[in-house]
């Protein structure tokens, strides 16, 4: 009976052995299975955990690889204009405010958007990301006089202008700079088919999107139209917008508004300062954008686009043992407000052994002179304009040169996604301009500490670059991946706004501060 009741008992924990092992089967199965549902689909989204080693073209092997990029702004317009814009002069879209009452459309999309946001929140509790993976855009369809005709202005225009700016800039040359209005929208109205971003989609019904795109040329206008036409335009541009049901329901504050040169639309933008404006810089001294329209909760700083061509791995490889100048600028060393810096800077150096300054402005030969010497130099120096920021930060960065950012007011753009210190060096301007103290500071520098900043360099290029297509960890895609932080505290203010009574208290917000202070405490 015993040896009956001992077999009994091996047979049970044999029996118990076996059902959990099953178990633990079923579980590691049922694992897979959430595994492979949650990410067989994961190249749709491209967030910021991707790792900024990854190739700068990442088709490359697949059955039908993109073609090669193109950097060239002249070389993309083109393009662009030739195979998917209409001639100039083309009829405009009405504004989709025209018929029935304002108010009315107002909240019929207030209850679309509210509606389409529920089923986002209540939605696949399984797949967290399925809420927030994507940020969507609603590109306004305005007509084509902000738009298509604006872009064949310049295009039809660029070889034959030689008119300068007040300080001897070339204007096309200026609206080069400061075409990421251009960049973005070509993107976004680019077929899905043809994108390679996918953090960023375009939607096609308004209360399904996280922001209004606005694409009008406000750079181009300014340069290119004669001044009260141009202001003329500004106010059109400014009552189709905010005629617009989806901004009066925000207050324009999930807008994006590309106002990239510190002088464009800025007879009427403090009509729009509550919309998210794509900027150069801050400028805290007041001289370009007026208290309380810029501050970096609301903005995004975005970088020039680089008047140098990308000195690549073998031309970095190339150029390494050519680096023989110490420190390198060429630029106007005149300039206004914070860039008064540049004659005293050029005082103190004058002269010093391994240093070039020298006087310039962009063009062609502009070009081929800073791309040749920051190529041939360690070190760029990179002052303040009459902004606080300047084209010549991008150059050098993409040139392989480790910029020497002599600009105390500086905002830089992706600097929640970079760290700038692993590529440039911050020096104080009085520091500076002190006889001798930044070429001691420069020749003192530990050769290991320079090769890192040289490897970093190399990997950070590709983030100040704007092509078509847009590239993966591009400048466009980093731009989406910055506006995505700011979602969540622009839903707060608008519905904040929206909820506002008569006679309620007026507390102060970010919105209402006393200046463009934008240092740390």
């Amino acid at each position: 009976m015993a040896g009956a009741s001992k077999a009994f008992a091996t047979v049970a924990r044999s029996t118990s052995f076996v059902a959990a092992f099953l178990s633990l089967v079923a579980l590691f199965s049922a694992f897979l299975l959430l595994y492979y549902a949650r990410y067989s689909s994961s190249s749709r989204w491209l967030l910021i955990s991707d790792s900024l080693d990854a190739p700068l073209h990442l088709s490359k092997g697949s059955p039908n690889p993109a073609p090669p990029p193109e950097y060239s702004f002249l070389a993309s317009l083109e393009k662009f204009l030739t195979s998917r814009a209409p001639a100039a002069g083309s009829p405009g879209v009405a504004s989709a405010a025209d018929g029935g009452s304002p108010s009315a459309a107002v909240k019929a999309l207030d209850d679309s958007i509210w509606k389409e946001e529920t089923e986002r929140l209540y939605g696949d509790a399984v797949d967290p990301w399925s809420a927030s993976s994507v940020v969507r855009v609603y590109v306004y369809e305005m007509p084509a006089k902000f738009t298509y005709d604006l872009l064949w202005l310049f295009r039809n225009t660029y070889r034959e202008t030689s008119n300068l700016t007040s300080n001897g800039s070339p204007v096309h040359r200026l609206i080069e700079q400061h075409s990421v209005d251009y960049w973005l929208w070509a993107d976004l109205i680019a077929p899905e088919s043809e994108r390679l971003l996918k953090n960023v989609i375009r939607v096609n019904r308004q209360e399904e999107a996280d922001f209004f795109y606005i694409p009008f040329f406000t750079t181009i206008s300014y340069f290119l139209l004669e001044r009260q036409q141009c202001k003329a335009l500004y106010r059109e541009a400014l009552k189709w917008v905010t005629d617009q049901p989806a901004w009066q329901r925000s207050g324009g504050r999930d807008h994006i508004l590309p106002v990239h040169h510190p002088w464009s639309f800025k007879s009427v933008r403090r009509f729009m300062k509550k919309a998210i404006w794509l900027l150069p810089d801050m400028d805290s001294t007041g001289n370009w954008y007026k208290p309380g329209e810029v501050w970096l909760e609301k903005d995004l700083i975005l970088p020039y686009v680089p008047n140098v061509d990308l000195c690549d791995a073998q031309c970095l490889h190339d150029s390494q043992s050519k680096r023989s100048t110490l420190l390198f600028f060429r630029g106007r060393l005149k300039r206004n407000a914070g860039g008064k810096i540049r004659s005293k800077l050029a005082a103190v150096l004058h002269d010093s052994e391994g240093v070039v300054m020298l006087e310039g402005s962009a063009g062609e030969a502009g070009k081929a002179a800073a791309q040749t010497g920051m190529r041939r130099s360690l070190f760029c120096l990179s002052p303040a304009g009459d902004t606080p920021s300047s084209a010549r930060l991008f150059d050098a960065i993409v040139s392989g040169c480790i910029p020497v950012i002599v600009s105390a007011e500086l905002e830089l753009p992706f600097e929640g996604i970079l760290d700038y210190r692993k590529i440039a060096l911050f020096v104080s301007s009085n520091d500076a301009v002190q006889p001798g103290w930044l070429i001691n500071f420069l020749k003192n520098m530990d050769s290991k500490q320079i090769r890192e900043m040289q490897t970093n360099l190399a990997k950070y290029a590709r983030h100040f670059l704007f092509s078509s297509p847009a590239q993966p960890l591009g400048a466009e895609d980093l731009a989406w991946r910055m506006i995505a932080g700011k979602l969540v505290n622009i839903k707060l203010h608008t519905r904040r706004s929206q909820r506002v009574v008569e006679g309620s208290r007026n507390l102060c917000t970010c919105e209402c501060r006393a200046g463009n202070i934008t240092r740390s405490p």
